[in-house]
């Protein structure tokens, strides 16, 4: 072998690297297009900022309605800018995110086969749907009781006690509101998430029944992780994924007899 011959494997190498360079422009591609979905809705949103937080503030303001001179507060000088830099961030978020699940869409799809598209697009499809679902639970279903319940906590004022009343801080608010509505937003993507590994074979209902128990374990662990420290919203949580998770057996099961249907008529037709 002489000093300028190729070594062994070196034509494989440089083969290979030309593909990879390309799936790397491509991600860099797909990455660019994101961002500036979220810059853009970053930017849209924060020209709203005010009727997004009107909006976010709307099940407070419900539970106090009729009484007079109630607010929220904000203790820093910057605290309210900072509120609505983080509103229009929430907001940039879910507006963004059907332009991002469509990059990432477009830079695994060449890799898949033709019926791997047709199996994987209506989780695709189901992602956002099933977010807006969590998130509408949430906002229109927890929040107004729980404002109640929190609010029912209040002490009047009484002869030889000191009155404790709710001022709300804006930013602590906030964050209970937003965390809730990502928590449950999340929290159904357990169906989407369960029934696709159950479609390409990961899983199957056999096995999903096995450790149900665990789930139920997990789904608290879960709800206790990623929501307020309090036990009203860690079982309005675990709850609905519980459910999530029985409707991911029945929906997996279905797919099984689908896919017996289609080997026994596949048998039939070779005999």
């Amino acid at each position: 072998m002489t000093a300028n011959e190729p070594k062994p494997g070196h034509d494989d190498i440089e083969a290979s690297r030309a593909p990879l360079l390309d799936h790397l422009i491509e991600l860099r591609t797909r990455l660019i297009w994101s961002m500036l979905a979220f810059i853009i809705a970053f930017f849209a949103s924060y020209a709203f900022a005010k009727p997004i937080y009107q909006f976010l503030a709307a099940p407070l303001a419900q539970a106090l309605e009729g009484e007079a001179g109630r607010r929220m507060i904000a203790t820093g000088v910057m605290e309210t800018f900072f509120t609505y830099i983080r509103v229009a961030a929430f907001s940039a978020t879910c507006l963004s995110f059907p332009v991002v699940a469509s990059q990432v869409w477009m830079f695994i799809a060449p890799g898949l086969y033709k019926h791997e598209r047709k199996a994987f697009l209506p989780f695709l499809i189901a992602t956002p749907v099933m977010f807006t679902a969590g998130a509408a639970l949430a906002y229109y279903g927890l929040l107004p009781v729980a404002m109640e319940f929190f609010l029912s906590f209040e002490t009047p004022a009484g002869e030889g006690a000191l009155p404790i009343q709710l001022e709300a801080r804006v930013s602590e608010y906030l964050s209970f509101i937003m965390t809730l509505i990502f928590a449950f937003g999340l929290a159904f993507q357990v169906p989407v998430g369960l029934t696709l590994m159950g479609r390409v074979g990961i899983i199957d209902s056999a096995w999903l029944m096995k450790y149900r128990r665990y789930a139920i374990v997990m789904a608290f662990v879960i709800a206790a992780v990623i929501t307020p420290p309090d036990v009203m919203s860690q079982v309005a949580l675990a709850v609905p994924l519980i459910l999530l998770y029985e409707v991911s057996i029945w929906i997996v099961r279905m797919f099984e007899r689908e896919r017996a249907r289609e080997a026994a008529a596949r048998e039939a037709a070779a005999e």
